[in-house]
């Protein structure tokens, strides 16, 4: 007992730490994404080219999950986190220190891109981190610490989001970056000076192939977690922000306050969801979604009912948040209890790659819809998207107690490779 007391005391200090950055990187996140939003489409761009700034940050989520559970099986989360940190720096730099005249799409995208790529590296990182610490028969307590961090992460990004929309009116454009470069090298600096050894064992024997999962459950999970953040970002955005400010009249920071507000609503619904839903399982994902699709769908009913459209949208997506959040929840808890005990960085990896591809998915349509048909097209998009996530999630695995479930057995073969 003695030789393994220490270990596990050094794991849950640098978990701390994995955390504590993770929280540093989604506060700047969350503040780009405002600040480009509003910042180029004050400058006249289209909603579809908008979109368009996204792109590689979706896209580059979805190779960076993928390399990024690699490279965290072989060389530790430590050198993944610190990865995403630096990257995030670089980003913040290139768009903080660029003259107004280089700042065009195709160099925003590349910005972009770089903060895709921190801030799932620094996600990945967090929530592999959990299954390493969390003891193997506790499933109750695998899914509060999945809960709280994936809660506390979105509140977090909520307040991002209020700072965005906060330094974009008070400070400008570039000196409100230059704000979250300081906060970013801070979280740099301290994991560098306070972190000792590796989160884990490293294995320089993983191979690529590991990555794509022959686990059944982790599959179907992947899949339903397609749709289901597509179901999101079709509306949340492009489509809800520019519509409260150009349609309705908002502020920017009156629209950065309410989506901060929102999300971290939902952030904090996400970190008390055991109290709510217990014991979760495949059944649970399924009726959650299913309850969820009625709410896009109700607010496109009522905005074309000619509710006004702030009152519609403004109660509609707080509505929406609260159920969306135990959803995800949900889930988040079902990939670590599905994961492979000694693939957990893949299978995370592999699932956080499904993620980054619902995203890129809700991120293009959001803009698309938006100019094509306005608000309510994208409102039906994300019904239909959230109907599709139920209906995979009818194929998950309906036992209780599927913590570690993967390793095994019970959730489905392992992986290979």
């Amino acid at each position: 007992m003695g030789t393994s007391a220490a270990p596990r005391s050094a794991d849950v200090r640098n978990y701390v730490l994995v955390t504590g950055a993770y929280w540093a990187d989604t506060l700047t996140d969350g503040a780009i994404r405002l600040l480009v939003l509003f910042y180029f489409y004050e400058r006249g761009y289209s909603p579809i080219a908008v979109a368009s700034l996204f792109l590689f940050y979706e896209l580059f989520g979805i190779v960076t999950n993928l390399v990024g559970g690699w490279l965290a099986a072989r060389r530790g989360l430590r050198f993944t986190l610190l990865g995403g940190l630096a990257t995030q720096l670089v980003a913040l730099a290139m768009l903080a220190l660029a003259p107004q005249s280089l700042l065009v799409v195709a160099y925003v995208m590349a910005a972009q891109a770089l903060s895709g790529i921190a801030k799932d590296l620094t996600k990945m990182s967090s929530k592999s981190a959990i299954k390493l610490v969390v003891p193997q028969d506790a499933s109750g307590q695998l899914y509060r610490w999945v809960a709280l961090l994936t809660g506390s992460k979105n509140a977090i990004k909520g307040v991002g989001f209020f700072l965005g929309g906060l330094l974009l009116t008070t400070v400008g454009f570039h000196a409100a970056l230059a704000v979250l470069m300081a906060i970013v090298a801070t979280a740099l600096v301290l994991v560098l000076v306070s972190m000792r050894g590796e989160l884990g064992r490293p294995d320089r024997q993983a191979k690529f192939r590991g990555m794509f999962s022959n686990n059944r459950s982790v599959n179907v999970l992947a899949s339903a977690r397609i749709f289901l953040f597509a179901s999101r970002d079709v509306w949340f955005v492009v489509a809800v922000p520019v519509f409260l400010r150009f349609e309705q009249g908002w502020s920017f920071w009156q629209v950065g306050a309410f989506l901060g507000v929102w999300v971290i609503g939902y952030g904090l619904v996400q970190a008390t969801a055991p109290r709510y839903v217990r014991d979760p399982d495949g059944q649970t994902a399924t009726w959650l979604a299913f309850a969820l699709a009625a709410f896009p769908a109700g607010i496109a009913v009522a905005l074309a009912a000619g509710v006004d459209g702030s009152v519609a949208v403004v109660a509609g997506l707080i509505v929406f948040g609260l159920v969306f959040a135990l959803n995800s929840a949900v889930h988040s808890y079902l990939i670590l209890a599905y994961a492979d005990g000694d693939k957990v960085a893949m299978n995370v990896g592999f699932y956080y790659m499904a993620n980054a591809a619902g995203r890129l998915t809700g991120t293009v349509l959001s803009g698309v819809l938006y100019q094509w048909q306005g608000l309510g097209a994208c409102l039906w998009c994300s019904a239909i998207f959230v109907i599709a996530a139920g209906l995979l999630s009818r194929a998950l695995p309906g036992t209780r107690g599927l913590a570690f479930g993967g390793a095994r057995g019970v959730a489905g073969p392992p992986a290979r490779g």
